[in-house]
């Protein structure tokens, strides 16, 4: 979080006040610095210097597209997992030519618009997709370069919840009948294969479980390609995990290196997926203090954001470190339950967080928010969303401002039958 840091115990985002801005967007709001996404950015593209790879941001990690542009300008294409995505990407200004269509379950008319728009490839999870791919692009008279998504049975990730590369999850196909099912891809019409994919899980902070999956992977795309299928990429997914609290992130460097060691010499194009890596670190939530709360057993702080802000720690337990945004000298650190204004047990951030005490209107940073926070916002209780602001220097606007409640029900409809209620 270099980015971010105190100031006259202030604390900044770059070189702005995070309490200006807090002021003009209102609470909550995340806030992106440019800076540390552009550094993360160049720090692995460094490190990869010499292979032959393109690095492509997972949307599905903060889909705003001054996020996307920022990754964009620096080179990236984009992973996507949805027509929405990919509809976000090119809007940013990824070109069609550098984005990736992933995911489990794509729709006839998703799959009709990547095919018109022209993009990289499919990565395909089952033999069933190929067939519904293939019978849509002979339909239209088009090819889809496809590159199938294969299930090393490697386990990885910080949570069962974002593990995908074992027996028995639901993604991709088993590595032993990658040869079959592309074996048909080769009989299909609209169908071009053109590589593998793979992607074992989220938040991986060692190396092994990365080694040990693409080391597999580079043998069945050795054994296929010597068989005569025409493969040419080697999709390598994502995965690298940051720091929340006190976790130790891959090293850049030391990740080039173990794909030189394990894929070096394999005659295709990697691809890299990187998400939350590029993102994370790169963002912050901040809230408002609503007021303490001293129970008998417990103190608690409330905040006014909640899980319909930042649903990681009711969904996965995470657990975000949090800072006063401003600094108070000689105080000393209670232990408290941070909280938000949900009416659900599981809205609460984290117990016994050691913070100054802290009143009505002062504001905290959830630290490390920038990825799988804004995009899993909702309107839950019928809460306003956060602003979200994109810093750059000294500069920095509000890239998306916080909805109005009248918004949220602006599209509802009530049919005419049905009755007024009493006044």
């Amino acid at each position: 979080m270099t980015f971010f840091h105190y100031r006259a115990g202030l604390l900044h985002a770059e070189d702005v006040p995070v309490d200006e801005i807090a002021a003009a967007a209102g609470t909550p709001v995340y806030i992106y610095s440019a800076a540390a996404m552009r550094a993360r950015y160049r720090s692995l593209a460094a490190a990869l210097t010499g292979l032959r790879a393109r690095i492509c941001y997972a949307v599905k990690a903060n889909h705003n597209l001054a996020v996307i542009r920022t990754l964009a300008a620096e080179g990236a294409g984009a992973d996507t997992v949805s027509w929405g995505e990919i509809a976000r990407a090119h809007q940013a200004g990824v070109a069609p030519g550098r984005i990736v269509y992933a995911g489990v379950g794509k729709g006839d008319d998703e799959i009709r618009r990547a095919l018109q728009l022209g993009i990289l490839q499919f990565n395909v999870e089952s033999v069933e997709e190929m067939r519904r791919i293939a019978g849509i692009a002979a339909a239209m008279g088009r090819v889809a370069p496809v590159a199938l998504r294969i299930n090393p049975d490697i386990g990885a990730g910080a949570h069962d919840k974002i593990s995908t590369g074992r027996k028995g999850d639901k993604f991709g196909v088993a590595y032993q009948e990658a040869g079959q099912v592309l074996g048909e891809a080769m009989r299909l019409p609209g169908i071009q294969p053109v590589g593998l994919h793979l992607h074992i899980g989220s938040q991986i902070t060692e190396l092994e479980p990365f080694a040990a999956a693409f080391a597999r992977a580079a043998g069945v795309y050795r054994e296929l390609k010597g068989s005569g299928v025409p493969l040419e990429r080697l999709d390598l997914g994502g995965g690298l995990g940051v720091r929340y609290n006190d976790e130790t992130p891959l090293d850049p460097v030391a990740y080039g290196l173990m794909l030189r060691d394990v894929l070096g010499d394999l005659d295709a194009e990697l691809v890299l997926e990187p998400g939350r890596w590029l993102v994370a670190e790169a963002g912050i939530l901040v809230a408002g203090v609503l007021y303490p709360k001293m129970a008998e057993e417990r103190h608690f702080l409330v905040l006014d954001a909640g899980m319909n802000t930042l649903l990681r720690p009711a969904m996965y337990g995470a657990r975000h470190a949090i800072l006063p945004v401003r600094r108070q000298d000689g105080a000393a650190d209670q232990l408290v339950d941070v909280v938000g204004p949900i009416c659900e047990s599981s809205d609460i951030f984290g117990r016994a967080y050691a913070l100054p005490p802290l009143e009505s209107g002062d504001l905290v940073a959830l630290t490390s928010a920038g990825a799988y926070g804004a995009v899993m916002m909702s309107d839950y209780n019928s809460r306003s969303s956060a602003a979200e602001v994109l810093i750059d220097g000294p500069d920095y606007a509000i890239v998306k401002a916080m909805r109005p409640v009248e918004e949220q029900f602006a599209d509802d409809r009530i049919p005419d039958w049905l009755p007024h209620p009493p006044s």
